[in-house]
Parts: C-alpha cells; sequence; structure tokens
C-alpha cells in the first residue's frame, strides 16, 4: 500500500514520534511519504516533502489559501506515486494550530483522498485556544489512543466500522549505564504546564538520601517557556534538589540507566507512554495516575496500583478567595468560549465538591497558588508532617513493595501488548480497513464538548491562562 502522512512539524515531541514509529512499522509493507510544514533538522527512513502552509500558524506572516495548500499536498502524492496514494494518515487535525487546517483537508477528500484522521489530543480537553468553530470532517476514519477516546467519540456519532483504537507503540529504552551524575529521580517530559512541574518540584522536598529531581527538556510555546522560566527562578531562589534540562546534551538512555526511578505528576495525557516505557529499561515508575488513561494499561497486566490519583494540600494554605474567583472566571469563560451551557449553580455545586474538608488538590492549581503552598513547606517545619498526614505516601516517595517483581512483571506485559510487531499489524488492518470500506458518519461536537467538560478534574493548569 502506498500511504503518506501528514504532521504540522517533525520537530522533537510526542506525535513526532508517534509518526516516526508508524513509518518504521510499516517499512517494508508499504511506500511511504511524510508532508509537513516544517521538517526540522531530523533525518528520516523514507521520502519527506516540506510544505510550509500545513505548518503552524505564525503571527504577522499571511498564510496561503487553503485550495493552493490541498494542491500542493496532491502535487507530491502524485509525484511520488502517480495513481496517488492509498491512505492519507493525517495527525491532530482537530486542533486549530492552523486555521485553515480543516479547509485543507475537506478540500483533499473532495479530491477522492481516503483519509484517516488520527486524533491525539482534543481541543475540547482544555485547550480553547486550539477549538474550531467549525464541524470536523465527515464520512471518513478516525483513529484514536485510548479506548476512553474510542467511548466519547461513539457516543458522538461515530460509526465502530470507522472508529479505529490505535494504542502507541512503545520502544524498549536501553537504560545505558557507565555515566553517574548525582543520584536523581528522573522526569522524562517536555515541561509544557499541563505535565504539572510544580507538583514535581513539591516531591523533590521529599526526597531522600540526597536523590534530585532531574527535568529532561524546556518547553516550546511562549505561554509555557513562561512558567518553566519562572520555575526555574523559584527553584533557584530556594535551593531545592531540581535540575532543568538535563537532556538538552546528554542521550536520553544514559539518563535513564543513571536514574533511580522515573516520576511523573502530569494531569493530562493522551495515551500516556510515560507509564510504560519505563519499565522496558528495568526503571521503577511513581507518580500522579490518571485513572482515565491507566485503566487500559491495567486491563493489560500491568500494574499501577501504587500510583496517587490526587495530592491533598490545605486549602487554608493558599489564598482561598483568589482561588475561587479564578477558578469560577475559568470555568465561564471556557463555557463561553465552547458554546457550552452551564447549568444554574454547577459551577458552585462542583467547586463545594472539590474544596470539602477544605481541602484541594495540588493538581488543580495554576502555578500562583502552587507556589503558595511550597513556600508553606520552606518556612514551616511542621507543613511537611501536615502534608504527610493527608498523603501518607509522602513519607516514603518513589519506594514501593515488592518493586523488582513489579518492574519484571510490567515490562513483560508492556512488551507483550505494545510491541512494535502488534503495533505493526494493526496498522495495516486499519489502512486495509480503510481502503475496503467508506463510512457514512460524523461527529456531534455539543457531544464532544460535554464528555470533556468535567468540572471535576478542571485544573486551573489547563484552563486558565499562565500569570505569576
Amino acid at each position: 500500500m502506498r500511504i503518506a502522512f501528514v504532521h504540522y512539524h517533525l520537530k522533537t515531541g510526542g506525535v513526532t514520534t508517534v509518526l516516526r514509529r508508524q513509518v518504521e512499522a510499516i517499512h517494508g509493507n508499504c511506500s511511504t511519504l511524510v508532508l509537513t510544514g516544517d521538517r526540522a533538522a531530523a533525518e528520516w527512513s523514507c521520502q519527506v516533502a516540506e510544505i510550509p502552509g500545513l505548518g503552524y500558524d505564525q503571527p504577522g506572516v499571511l498564510p496561503p489559501a487553503a485550495d493552493r495548500v490541498a494542491e500542493r499536498v496532491l502535487k507530491a502524492l502524485y509525484e511520488k506515486w502517480p495513481s496517488g496514494c492509498d491512505v492519507l494518515h493525517v495527525h491532530n487535525p482537530t486542533l486549530a494550530k492552523n486555521r485553515r487546517f480543516l479547509k485543507i483537508i475537506k478540500r483533499l477528500q473532495q479530491a477522492g483522498v481516503n483519509l484517516f484522521l488520527q486524533i491525539h489530543d482534543f481541543a475540547e480537553d482544555g485547550r480553547p485556544d486550539l477549538y474550531y468553530s467549525e464541524e470536523y470532517p465527515a464520512d471518513c476514519h478516525y483513529g484514536v489512543i485510548n479506548a476512553r477516546d474510542a467511548g466519547i467519540l461513539k457516543r458522538a456519532g461515530l460509526d465502530d466500522t470507522g472508529l479505529h483504537h490505535l494504542p502507541n507503540a512503545v520502544e524498549v529504552i536501553a537504560g545505558k549505564t557507565g555515566w553517574y551524575p548525582n543520584s536523581q529521580i528522573l522526569y522524562p517530559v517536555r515541561a509544557i504546564r499541563r505535565k504539572n512541574l510544580g507538583e514535581a518540584i513539591l516531591l523533590s522536598m521529599f526526597l531522600m538520601g540526597g536523590q534530585r529531581l532531574a527535568v529532561t527538556q524546556p518547553p516550546n510555546s511562549p505561554a509555557d517557556a513562561s512558567s518553566y522560566r519562572d520555575w526555574i527562578e523559584w527553584v533557584r531562589q530556594h535551593h531545592l534538589p531540581v535540575d532543568f534540562a538535563v537532556g538538552k546534551n546528554v542521550d536520553f538512555s544514559l539518563l535513564v540507566g543513571a536514574s533511580e526511578s522515573i516520576v511523573s505528576t502530569s494531569i493530562s495525557e493522551g495515551f500516556g507512554l510515560a507509564f510504560l516505557e519505563p519499565w522496558t529499561a528495568g526503571k521503577l515508575l511513581w507518580g500522579r495516575g490518571l485513572r482515565e488513561i491507566i485503566t487500559d494499561f491495567e486491563k493489560n497486566g500491568i500494574k499501577l496500583d501504587f500510583l496517587y490519583d490526587r495530592l491533598d494540600v490545605p486549602l487554608a494554605w493558599i489564598d482561598g478567595a483568589a482561588f475561587s474567583r479564578e477558578w469560577h472566571d475559568a470555568v465561564v469563560s471556557a463555557a463561553e468560549r465552547y458554546g457550552h451551557l452551564l447549568e444554574a449553580d454547577q459551577a458552585n455545586r462542583a467547586f463545594a465538591r472539590l474544596t470539602r474538608d477544605e481541602r484541594i488538590d495540588f493538581g488543580l492549581l495554576k502555578e500562583t497558588f502552587q507556589r503558595q503552598v511550597l513556600a508553606r513547606l520552606t518556612t514551616d517545619p511542621s507543613g511537611k508532617r501536615e502534608l504527610v498526614s493527608l498523603n501518607p505516601w509522602l513519607s516514603h516517595p518513589g519506594i514501593v513493595g515488592d518493586s523488582s517483581a513489579i518492574i519484571e512483571n510490567n515490562r513483560r506485559a508492556v512488551l507483550q501488548n505494545y510491541g512494535t510487531g502488534q503495533y505493526s499489524n494493526r496498522l495495516l488492518t486499519i489502512y486495509d480497513r480503510i481502503v475496503h470500506h467508506p463510512v457514512c458518519h460524523r461527529i456531534d461536537k455539543r457531544v464532544l464538548r460535554e464528555s470533556f467538560f468535567d468540572l471535576q478534574r478542571f485544573s486551573l493548569l489547563q484552563w486558565s491562562p499562565y500569570g505569576r
């Protein structure tokens, strides 16, 4: 088969990694081409065509018309294959990082191209700045990376025959030895806001035996970069055991090999590779679990019941009135931007549940309030004891009973269920279905919005703009 892939850019990141693994997974079985708005500097094993009109919108730059970009895509396809491609596999098309992207896709569909639209992240899930007001493409095949998203899209109108659950492939991390920095706990992440860096910094204050937290990569976007820079300065001022950007000039496998364990504090994930990859290197993963994501993994025999679901802090430790005001403002703002109708007193009832017993989950706080909690811990000797009483696992962070057996069990389960061989078979089966089974369905965006607008997990890290 002839498979063309589309992504906004090929810079280092989660979706680019998935795309590269897809190209490698079907190598030898399919002829491939990658179309992108920015090929960056990376080398690829297949032909890459750079079409700038497919890239992110740039401030002050007038983009080419959608029809013109679609024509360039078609030209590239027919130059590669005189009879065109069998499937055009498009990544994250429903995020409005390029405001003409849906029009480009629909124009290609009108030209007879078979579309496979794979969604990694939903604009409806706390990304109102990336939300399209127009309808998503209809009568084409869609792919998702977890069972939660599959269930949501089924409720929103997609048919089983045209909706494909494609969990990401997991590569084995060698975990090379021979490079030994300070005793470290690794947070392998590009530090965007939803990765909840403040919580990882809080955990560093409970590490023992001279351990240090090591954060691998800085973010790319301006809003995330501002938060990141402020965290670096805050850590420096308070002399906390945290190192930043440790992966910029060091091979990732060396970092993993030198780490005692891996931690995650993210409040939102699409697939959650971070919950799977550490086990392949023989490393323990600990930290915050995301129930809607890890349920898929646990059904496949991966033990993650020791991850915590929330980190409770006393509401009295923050400016409660300011938090209430900002949280309610963010709820109303998000509802307006999505065209979502709030029921009378709905936000008040939800906030009362979130703050019951005069506690709040640290992951729901934006950086301003997280720093108020951390400041309490640095100035009040009893603060740590109080936090341990609310979250007993903080007395032994990164320590799990029978860890050797858990690591071995999870390593085997990950390789058995998420290996590259299984992934290749799934991908080829989906492509065959797309070619031979046209579909007639569409997404009800109202149902999609309501499915993600969950006030019980409404975090200001996702829904509120950054500000000190």
